[in-house]
């Protein structure tokens, strides 16, 4: 994951099991060749974004291996209702695609010379049962009408009198939906089509659909297709099936008030559980899964399929063995995989909880973390990805907590309250008592950050939500890192307005100016706008500026700069602005901040010196820079 302008992951359903989906496959392959089932209709089960199409297309993988000559072929067709062109109904669609493969089929075995031209008659005769111009009505006025075609409707798209001109002369007249399925099955146990052992047709996006669609493609699979040698696979959201399917079949039940007149299983369910005779759930990613599927997916962008594969085997092995991922990097050889590795047992625990194990909002979350980080890589916010990650899970997952961290920034609180946070998270900063117990202050020199008392808010007892506080155990730990700028990127994003509440709104134009990176800006708030704010407006401009110098290394320079013009105005607020003048890290320093004070102001000197007694130690620019200023008097 460190290489964040890698391309983003397909939501594409893939031929690739990263997820050991192959066991449900397999599952149902072998029911739909058990000649005991035949016919049979199969359901895969799942949530929207569980996999349920990648499972189709391992099934179709396992289903058509088979070479052409193969005494028992079997006929794959892949369909998908969702697609459909709705000018036309899906009843039509559906049998239009199944007879349509049925042909190609035979076209194939007649060019092999195999075969001759009876199967294709009747196949004719079958496609001609189908009145296609009263389909296209159908369409069109239940679109118009807002309602499912009646009973009536559908059973006259079947043509009682084909004009079949290549049928054999002596076959009966047929009639009805009955009769179709007749021909149908007549067709499938020809001599011509004996090599299919079955004809199986994929299901997909069945739940997608709208009510009319559901019940037309069931009714089809039901009334013309439920003949031997045929198998579906429906992948759906059984339960919003279901709930489509209630429009068409509402449960009488509900309606009484006596329990023994209620159905043990309401309507919807029996006519969906008739047509599919039995369901495989597909199962939730575990948290192995998670974490194993977080490798792979990070793997699967920088290794060939062949060199992955062998990494997909271990997390099989390793699934079924001990459940853990800690040998996977010893397992296969040639590829060091621990940043893959450290980064999914980063993530994993709360992408797992808060994602529900779902392989596709897991893909979105890290496409949505790829794409903030490059967004923000362009606005010149360098950050690493681990820190974006779990921002992301702030930003993205608990949307509650994040919006309390926002509130942080927009009161300039960030700095101090994320310190407070880390501490309660278990995590040891150099401001906090714990860190200077064991010495991690590197200076006593000076008033320690509590005797400074920097700001009002900092005095207070904390207490944060437990999932607040969980997500700040994610490693890596946040409290030397500025996170204003990513901050107020996902507020842009987000259209959230960071509008300190603190700060009365006659102020917030000047002090958005006063901390403006353009210099224009700056002085757009002339000597006389300053002149003109009275004490109390000038102590709480002092502690804006003051918090957003701590708090936002980007704009240091134009917030001391700020409190300089506004102490010299006010003499009063000099004591004031000097504490918080000292909550900034000397090893945050910006050089240009420091040049800013004026060392001959006896109150700013004093905060050059203390910077200075807790900068960086040997010659790094910060200290060279406080003893120039020191030693020049700096600049105002």
């Amino acid at each position: 994951m460190s290489n964040m302008s890698a391309q983003l992951w397909s939501d594409e359903p893939t031929h690739l099991d990263l997820l050991s989906f192959d066991a449900v496959a397999k599952t149902v392959v072998q029911a739909v060749l058990d000649d005991a089932l035949d016919p049979v209709t199969v359901g895969v089960s799942g949530a929207w974004g569980s996999g349920k199409t990648t499972v189709l297309r391992l099934i179709e993988d396992e289903l058509t291996p088979q070479a052409p000559e193969t005494d028992a072929a079997v006929l794959v067709i892949s369909t998908d209702p969702w697609r459909y062109d709705p000018g036309v109904g899906a009843k039509e669609t559906l049998i239009g695609e199944v007879l349509s493969a049925v042909a190609a089929e035979l076209a194939r075995k007649e060019q092999s010379g195999q075969i001759r031209g009876r199967a294709r008659a009747m196949l004719t005769t079958l496609r001609q049962r189908v009145d296609w111009a009263k389909a296209l009505q159908v369409a069109a006025k239940t679109s118009l009408t807002l309602q499912l075609p009646s009973v009536d409707d559908l059973t006259s798209l079947i043509n009682t009198e084909p004009n079949n001109q290549d049928a054999d002369a002596t076959d009966p007249p047929s009639r009805g939906l009955e009769e179709f399925r007749s021909e149908f099955c007549t067709l499938m146990e020809s001599a011509e089509l004996s090599h299919l052992k079955r004809v199986v047709v994929l299901v997909d996006d069945l739940d997608r659909c709208l009510p009319e669609t559901v019940v037309d493609t069931l009714e089809t699979i039901r009334l013309f297709l439920a003949v031997p040698k045929m198998a579906f696979v429906v992948a759906a959201d059984e339960h919003r099936v279901a709930d489509a399917l209630r429009a068409r079949f509402p449960d009488p039940g509900s309606t009484r008030h006596g329990t023994d007149e209620r159905y043990f299983e309401e309507p919807a369910s029996l006519y969906l559980h008739k047509i599919v005779q039995t369901t495989v759930p597909l199962p939730t990613l575990s948290r192995f899964d998670t974490e194993a599927f977080l490798v792979l997916l990070q793997l699967s962008q920088r290794l060939p399929v062949e060199d992955l594969t062998p990494y997909i085997e271990a997390c099989v092995r390793l699934r079924r063995e001990t459940g853990l991922l800690d040998d996977l990097a010893t397992t296969v050889n040639g590829n060091d995989i621990s940043a893959e590795l450290a980064f999914a047992s980063r993530m994993t625990p709360i992408l797992y909880e808060k994602l529900q194990g779902s392989p596709r909002r897991i893909k979105r979350f890290l496409n949505d973390l790829r794409v903030r980080q490059s967004v923000a890589g362009h606005r010149g916010i360098v950050l690493e990805a681990d820190i974006v990650a779990k921002l992301m899970v702030l930003e993205k997952l608990l949307p509650d907590a994040f919006a309390t961290v926002l509130g942080w920034l927009a009161r300039g609180e960030l700095r101090s309250r994320t310190a407070k946070l880390e501490a309660a998270a278990g995590r040891l900063t150099p401001t906090s008592p714990e860190a200077e117990d064991t010495g991690a202050t590197p200076d006593r020199d000076g008033p320690s950050q509590e005797e400074q008392d920097p700001a009002p808010d900092e005095k207070e007892s904390v207490t944060f939500e437990d999932e607040l506080v969980r997500w700040a155990k994610l490693p890596p730990g946040l409290g030397s890192v500025d996170l204003a700028p990513y901050l107020y990127l996902a507020a842009a994003f987000s259209g959230e307005q960071l509008l300190d509440a603190g700060l009365p709104g006659r102020l917030r134009d000047i002090a958005a100016n006063l901390l403006s990176t353009s210099r224009f800006d700056q002085h757009r708030v002339t000597d006389a706008d300053i002149n003109a704010l009275g004490d109390d407006d000038a102590q709480s401009l002092v502690e804006y500026l003051g918090r957003a110098g701590r708090d936002r290394p980007t704009e240091q320079s134009a917030a001391v700069r700020g409190l300089v013009r506004v102490v010299t105005a006010y003499p009063a607020t000099t004591e004031r602005a000097a504490r918080l003048l000292q909550s900034i890290p000397a090893g945050e320093l910006e050089p240009a901040a420091i040049l800013a004070l004026p060392a001959v102001d006896p109150a700013f000197r004093s905060v050059l010196e203390y910077w200075k007694t807790h900068a960086p130690a040997g010659p790094a620019p910060i200290r060279r820079t406080l003893e120039h200023a020191l030693s020049t008097g700096s600049r105002p």
